[in-house]
């Protein structure tokens, strides 16, 4: 007798395909409601609710990441699976992931001389990006 496991285990449907395909055409972080103008621009007959249920599926599978934006909406942007921050263009939302050896050592430390184990942490620091810095600095000064 044969027993057939893969039917019980979620897999990537078509709609979660076409997000993670949009995903990778950005550099920046979209919330729910943008990928799913930008699918239904493309053509694509996919309901908000089927994005929102596809962004927790892939988030939940490591495959997106997920921050909060400033209004409290979340945001999500394909990333690689090691451990890795982000920069944030304040002005254009450009995304850079980047790795942080003090950061970890930092947070390995503070957490062992507080009696803390396994630590966690996700950091996301905000500026502006090269382009965006070189058109602020073109920019006449207002007072």
């Amino acid at each position: 007798m044969s027993t057939d496991h893969t039917a019980s285990r979620p897999r990537l449907t078509r709609q979660r395909q076409l997000i993670l395909d949009r995903l990778d055409q950005v550099d920046t972080f979209l919330s729910a409601q943008q990928l799913h103008a930008a699918l239904r621009t493309d053509g694509e007959a996919i309901g908000l609710a089927t994005v929102y249920r596809g962004l927790q599926w892939l988030e939940d599978a490591g495959i997106v990441d997920a921050i909060r934006t400033a209004d409290g909406e979340a945001a999500y942007r394909r990333c690689s699976i090691v451990h890795h921050h982000h920069l944030i263009c304040r002005r254009c939302g450009r995304a850079v992931e980047v790795r942080g050896e003090t950061l970890e050592e930092w947070s390995r430390n503070v957490s062992a001389e507080h009696g803390f184990t396994q630590p966690e942490h996700f950091v996301e620091i905000y500026g502006l990006c090269p382009e965006c810095s070189a058109v602020a600095e073109e920019l006449p000064a207002t007072s």
